[in-house]
């Protein structure tokens, strides 16, 4: 067989893979998408349940904010760029629980606060000191308005927004957090990657709000890009606030799926740079370094929490495989794919997302069990609770479903010709 037309027929092998993959992940997403549809929506007060056992039981009727946001992201944007998910049920679904959002989020309007839990009648039971909550709010306001071209979701997204950054670049005291002697000036990884991610959210196709965050996408960039620490050998979670490595737990601490999450946020920032040298810094740095130290070569599948010096984790989870971790996974090799072409990054997405299928997914009722032993085994088996709701499955599924018929729909590249060798005194 000729070496060209061997080729040849590994890219249309390659393609056949893709395809397959398109097909499972496609499927999967509806499966996904329709147990929430059937099992989390309020029709009493809007709104979404998320603590939902195996069987989509509600389990607890608390309603946590950021989750609340997120599935109102979630079915938002299925309804804008998939033609099978453009119908009245999901959109009505997603102004019901942003409606929720808009009356009992905030603490104390027109403060920007808001609370991290609510009664099912949307009465404050918690607050957190953090950003998240409002975050999420303010991806669930801008979806939104995309999807409907009411005015006032956007209105809504720019005002947290314009707070938000407030808080994390000028003054913090608004969330309430106190500045104690003895507690490091720490930058967690989280506060810059949400920003990010903000950033692009509410930057997409809109140029007057994307060059009004020009400035602030690079510093959250930069920001994260410190966090690679010990002469870019490690990921680390925590550092001080001019980009230094902190003692302690707290300072070696590792999570190898937030930094991949981290790194296909930077891989996007990439894009619209138009920067490859650090889209290749990225992909070194944010996805393959944490691949190499958080699969865990006995069992499979990525380990929640390490430790930079081979100390046993503190957290009791840290052996667990959760979803998100492996939902992030299989989103950046597939994009470090898309974008460089390199085939270790698409093999690694196919090692990701088999292990990803066989272990996570539950074919019985639909949706993805979230918490698993170091073994693969289920370790709980609810479909959402305080952290899990429709968001990363689903996000995973519809990003990589996009991103594979991209692919597909690339001309396939024609093999280069193998010259024949001349023959000896044919000159």
């Amino acid at each position: 067989m000729s070496k060209g037309l061997r080729a040849r027929q590994d890219m249309e092998k390659e393609r056949e893979t893709l395809q397959a993959w398109k097909e499972r992940v496609g499927q999967e997403l509806d499966r996904v998408v329709a147990f929430w549809m059937e099992h989390s929506h309020d029709q009493e007060h809007g709104g979404f349940f998320t603590c939902l056992g195996r069987e989509g039981r509600v389990y607890d009727d608390l309603k946590y904010v950021w989750l609340q946001g997120r599935q109102v992201w979630m079915y938002c944007r299925l309804y804008r760029t998939f033609q099978r998910f453009h119908h009245s049920q999901l959109l009505n679904a997603a102004k019901a629980g942003g409606e929720f959002l808009l009356r009992y989020a905030r603490l104390a309007p027109p403060g920007k606060k808001c609370a991290f839990v609510l009664t099912r009648d949307g009465r404050p039971v918690k607050v957190q000191r953090t950003i998240f909550s409002e975050c999420f709010y303010t991806m669930a306001m801008n979806e939104l308005w995309r999807a409907t071209g009411e005015v006032r979701y956007q209105t809504e997204a720019v005002e947290m927004m314009d707070q938000i950054v407030h808080w994390v670049r000028e003054d913090a005291s608004g969330l309430g957090r106190p500045q104690l002697q003895g507690a490091p000036t720490a930058e967690p990884m989280a506060v810059p990657m949400m920003l990010l991610n903000l950033v692009e959210q509410l930057g997409e196709a809109d140029e007057e709000l994307a060059g009004k965050y020009t400035e602030l996408g690079d510093w959250c960039a930069q920001r994260i890009l410190q966090h690679v620490q010990r002469d870019g050998q490690a990921v680390l979670e925590n550092v001080s606030e001019d980009g230094k490595e902190l003692s302690g737990c707290l300072g070696r601490q590792q999570n190898p799926g937030h930094a991949l999450e981290a790194g296909w946020f930077l891989l996007r920032h990439c894009i619209r740079k138009g920067d490859p040298e650090l889209r290749a810094h990225v992909i070194d740095k944010f996805l393959l370094l944490p691949f190499r130290s958080g699969w865990d070569p006995d069992h499979g599948g990525l380990f929640y929490f390490q430790d930079a010096d081979d100390f046993c984790p503190t957290q009791l989870e840290w052996a667990m495989k959760l979803w998100w971790p492996h939902s992030e996974a299989m989103i950046a090799f597939l994009m470090g794919y898309s974008e460089s072409g390199d085939p270790v990054l698409l093999r690694l997405f196919y090692q990701v997302a088999e292990y990803t299928f066989r272990q996570f997914r539950d074919p019985e009722y639909g949706e993805w069990f979230g918490y698993l032993s170091r073994e693969g085994k289920v370790a709980l088996s609810i479909k959402g609770g305080p952290f899990k709701g429709c968001f990363h499955v689903p996000r995973c599924l519809a990003m990589c479903e996009e991103m594979l018929g991209a692919l597909l729909s690339r001309p396939a590249p024609t093999p280069t010709p193998v010259p024949t060798p001349a023959r000896r005194g044919a000159e």
